[in-house]
C-alpha cells in the first residue's frame, strides 16, 4: 500500500462537522430539529469513520506531513496549513470523533425540549471540527488557531444559557483564564518561532539541539527551559492545571452534554496532547519537566480533595477530571510521555461515560442534580446505574478495568523518575487513589443505593431546597418543581431515559472496560508510537528518563499485570477508599455530618475551594482594575489628553496672535513683511558670523 495517506480523504475528516456545524447554525430553522441533528451526527459519523480508515493505515505503515495550504509568505517565512498524521494524530482523532459522536447522539434525548437545540448541535459539531483542526496540526499556526478556536467556542457552550447571569459569570471565568495561560502559550510559540526560524514542528525538532544550548537573551536560564515552561503555561491554562484550573468547575453551567465533551476527550486534553507532541523540546530540560512534574501532582492531590465535599452531581465529577489531569500531568512530566497519552484515552471513555451518567441522572430526577435528594435510583434506572458503575471502577482503577492499566503505570513511571520533585509526585498520585475511590463512591452510593431520598423535602442547603423553602416562605406550600407532600408525588418518580441517551452510556461502557486490556502492550511497551512520523520516537520513551524500560522488564502481559495488582499498594488504597465510602454514606449515614463538624475549618476551606476564586477576585481582578484605572487616569488624562489638549490651546493661542496680522489693510501686511525681512537677515548674519 501506498506509504502517504490520501490528503482528501484527510481534509474531509474535520470538513465534514465543519459543513455540519454550518448547516445547522445558518439553516436551522429551514432545516427543523431533525435536519439538524440528522446533518451534524452525519458529519461526526463520517468523521469517526474515516479516522479508523486512517488509524488502520497508519498501522500498517502509512502516514502524512505535508502542507495542505499556503496562506501567505512574508520574506523566508511561511505561514501554511498542514496535516500530521502519524500514530498519535489518529489515535487522538479516533477518540475525539468517537466521543463527539456518542455525545451527538446523546443530545438528541437531553435537550429534546430546549429552544437552542439547533443551536447547541451547531456548536458542538464547530467544536469537533476545532479539535481535529488542532491535534492534525503539524505546524505552531494552525496548531495555535486550533487552540484557540476550541477556547472560542467552549466559551459559547459555557454560556450557552445566556440568559442566566451564572452562566454568563461562566463563560466569561474561562475565556479570561484561557487567556492568561494562551499568553504564555504565545510567548512559547513566539520564542521558538524566532530561534529556529519556521513554524514547522519538523524544522523546530531538527534544531532542538541547536535551541538547548543557547541561553535566553540577557540571562543564563536555557532558551529551551523558558520556551517550554511558557508552552506549559498554555497547557495549564487549557488543561486545568492548578492555579489555571478554577474555570473548570464553573462551567458545569453549560448543558450536560458539553461537559462531557469538552471535559473528557477534547478541550482539556489538548494541553495534555500538546505537550506530547512537544517532547522532543520537553526532553532536553529536565526544569522543565520538573516543573510539570509538581503542577500536575498539585492537582492531582488538592482537587481531588474537593471533589470530596461537592454536591452537585456534575461537580463532583468535574473535580474529578481535574485530578485525572493531574495524573496525566505527572506522566508527562515523568518524561512517560507513552503513559500519560494512554491515560488520556482510558481517560476519555470512562469520564465521558461518567458524564454522560450524571445527566442521565439529571434527567430521571427532573433535573434536580444535588446527590444529597437522591439514593435508591438502581432500581428506577437500571442502565445508568450498570454504566455508572463501569465509569466508577474504571475512574479508580479496578483491576481489569481500562482506568488500572493507564494509572498502575503512572504510578510506577513516577516512582522510576528520579528527577527533582518526583518524591513529592509519587506521593500525590499514590494518596489520590484513595481520594478518588472515596468520592466517585461517595456520589455512587448517595445516587444509586440506600434511602430513596428524593419523596422527602429537599435538603435545605440544596438549590431546590432553597427554593422550595422560599415557596413556602410565601405561603406557597410546594417546592418550584412539584415535589411537595401532596398527591402528585408519584408523578415525578425517577425513570430511565430514552434511548438516544442510554445507547451512548452502553456504547461508552464497553471501552471503559476493554480498551487499557488491549492497549497496555502496544501503546507502551510495543511500538505503536514509532507508526508514521515519528520525531527521534521520543513520544515513544523519554531518551534520558528511561522509566518505562525498567517497567517493560516486568511486563509480561495484561492479565499478568491485573493478578499482580493485589500485591500493590494502590488497589487496596482504592479498596480502602470504597469501603469508607461505603461505611460513611450507607452504614452510617450519621457520621458525615459529626465529621464535617469536627472538622469544620478544613470542611470550610475546601467548600471555598481553597479560597482561589476570592485570592484571583482580590488580587487580581482588583490589580487589573487598579492598573487599567492608573493607565487611564495618568496615562489617557494626564498625558495623551495633555499633549492633544495642549497642543489644541497652543494652536488656538498662536492662531488668536496671528489673527490680529489678518486686518485686511495692506500696511499691515506691508508691516509684517518688513518684520519678518529683518528678523531673516539678523538671522543669516549671525550663522554667517559664526
Amino acid at each position: 500500500m501506498s506509504t502517504t495517506l490520501n490528503e482528501n480523504l484527510l481534509l474531509a475528516i474535520p470538513l465534514a462537522p465543519l459543513a455540519g456545524s454550518l448547516i445547522a447554525g445558518l439553516f436551522g430553522k429551514a432545516v427543523g430539529r431533525a435536519g439538524a441533528h440528522s446533518v451534524t451526527i452525519l458529519g461526526v459519523a463520517i468523521s469517526f469513520i474515516l479516522s479508523a480508515i486512517v488509524f488502520f493505515q497508519v498501522m500498517d505503515g502509512a502516514s502524512f506531513n505535508a502542507t495542505v495550504y499556503d496562506w501567505m509568505q512574508i520574506g523566508q517565512t511561511k505561514f501554511e496549513i498542514g496535516f500530521l498524521v502519524d500514530s498519535l494524530t489518529a489515535m487522538m482523532m479516533c477518540v475525539v470523533t468517537f466521543v463527539s459522536l456518542m455525545v451527538h447522539i446523546y443530545t438528541i434525548g437531553y435537550m429534546a425540549d430546549d429552544d437552542g437545540y439547533q443551536r447547541f448541535f451547531s456548536y458542538i459539531a464547530l467544536f469537533t471540527f476545532s479539535m481535529l483542526m488542532l491535534v492534525m496540526s503539524n505546524n505552531f499556526l494552525q496548531l495555535f488557531f486550533g487552540w484557540e478556536a476550541v477556547g472560542l467556542v467552549s466559551y459559547l457552550l459555557i454560556g450557552f444559557y445566556f440568559t442566566r447571569e451564572s452562566a454568563i459569570y461562566a463563560n466569561m471565568k474561562a475565556f479570561i483564564v484561557n487567556r492568561i495561560g494562551d499568553f504564555g502559550f504565545l510567548l512559547g510559540i513566539g520564542l521558538l518561532f524566532a530561534f529556529a526560524g519556521s513554524m514547522n514542528y519538523g524544522d523546530v525538532f531538527a534544531k532542538r539541539t541547536e535551541l538547548a544550548a543557547l541561553s535566553f537573551p540577557g540571562t543564563d536560564w536555557g532558551l529551551l527551559t523558558v520556551a517550554c515552561i511558557c508552552l506549559f503555561i498554555g497547557a495549564m491554562g487549557k488543561s486545568a492545571q492548578f492555579p489555571l484550573h478554577v474555570w473548570l468547575p464553573d462551567s458545569m453551567e453549560g448543558p450536560t452534554p458539553i461537559s462531557a465533551l469538552i471535559h473528557a476527550a477534547t478541550m482539556v486534553t489538548a494541553g495534555i496532547f500538546m505537550v506530547a507532541r512537544m517532547s522532543p523540546l520537553f526532553e532536553l530540560s529536565d526544569t522543565a519537566l520538573s516543573f510539570v512534574m509538581v503542577i500536575g501532582a498539585i492537582t492531582a492531590l488538592f482537587m481531588g480533595f474537593l471533589g470530596i465535599v461537592q454536591n452537585d452531581i456534575k461537580r463532583v465529577v468535574a473535580y474529578s477530571t481535574l485530578s485525572q489531569l493531574g495524573y496525566m500531568t505527572v506522566a508527562l512530566g515523568a518524561s512517560a510521555y507513552s503513559v500519560a497519552i494512554f491515560h488520556l484515552m482510558t481517560h476519555a471513555f470512562f469520564k465521558a461515560l461518567l458524564f454522560l451518567g450524571a445527566g442521565s441522572v439529571i434527567i430521571g430526577m427532573h433535573h434536580d442534580q444535588d446527590i444529597r435528594n437522591m439514593g435508591g435510583l438502581r432500581k428506577y434506572m437500571p442502565i445508568t446505574w450498570i454504566t455508572s458503575l463501569v465509569g466508577s471502577l474504571a475512574l479508580i482503577g479496578t483491576p481489569f478495568f481500562s482506568g488500572f492499566y493507564s494509572k498502575d503505570s503512572i504510578i510506577d513511571a513516577v516512582k522510576l523518575s528520579h528527577l527533582p520533585g518526583s518524591g513529592f509526585a509519587y506521593f500525590a498520585v499514590v494518596a489520590s487513589v484513595f481520594v478518588t475511590a472515596l468520592y466517585s463512591f461517595r456520589m455512587y452510593f448517595l445516587v444509586f443505593h440506600g434511602k430513596e431520598r428524593f419523596r422527602d423535602p429537599k435538603h435545605p442547603e440544596s438549590p431546590m431546597g432553597i427554593e422550595a423553602a422560599a415557596h413556602a416562605h410565601d405561603g406557597h406550600g410546594h417546592d418550584a418543581h412539584g415535589h411537595g407532600h401532596g398527591h402528585d408525588d408519584h408523578a415525578h418518580e425517577p425513570h430511565e431515559t430514552p434511548w438516544v441517551v442510554w445507547l451512548p452510556l452502553v456504547l461508552l461502557a464497553i471501552p471503559s472496560v476493554v480498551i487499557g486490556a488491549i492497549g497496555v502492550a502496544p501503546m507502551l511497551f510495543g511500538d505503536f508510537f514509532q507508526h508514521g512520523v515519528a520525531f527521534d520516537k521520543v513520544i515513544f520513551i523519554g531518551e534520558n528518563h528511561p522509566a518505562l524500560h525498567e517497567m517493560a522488564e516486568e511486563f509480561q502481559g495484561w492479565a499478568s499485570m491485573g493478578l499482580h495488582s493485589v500485591s500493590g499498594l494502590p488497589v487496596w488504597l482504592a479498596l480502602a477508599g470504597v469501603v469508607v465510602a461505603w461505611f460513611l454514606y450507607l452504614v452510617r449515614p450519621d457520621l458525615p455530618a459529626v465529621v464535617k463538624r469536627a472538622f469544620g475549618p478544613i470542611y470550610t476551606l475546601l467548600d471555598n475551594k481553597y479560597y482561589m476564586d476570592k485570592i484571583n477576585e482580590v488580587v487580581f481582578a482588583r490589580g487589573a482594575v487598579a492598573i487599567g484605572r492608573g493607565l487611564w487616569k495618568e496615562g489617557d488624562v494626564v498625558v495623551i489628553d495633555g499633549i492633544v489638549n495642549g497642543s489644541a490651546r497652543f494652536i488656538g493661542w498662536f492662531a488668536g496672535v496671528i489673527r490680529f496680522l489678518q486686518s485686511g489693510y495692506i500696511y499691515h501686511y506691508a508691516f509684517a513683511m518688513i518684520i519678518g525681512m529683518l528678523g531673516l537677515l539678523t538671522l543669516f548674519v549671525t550663522l554667517g558670523g559664526k
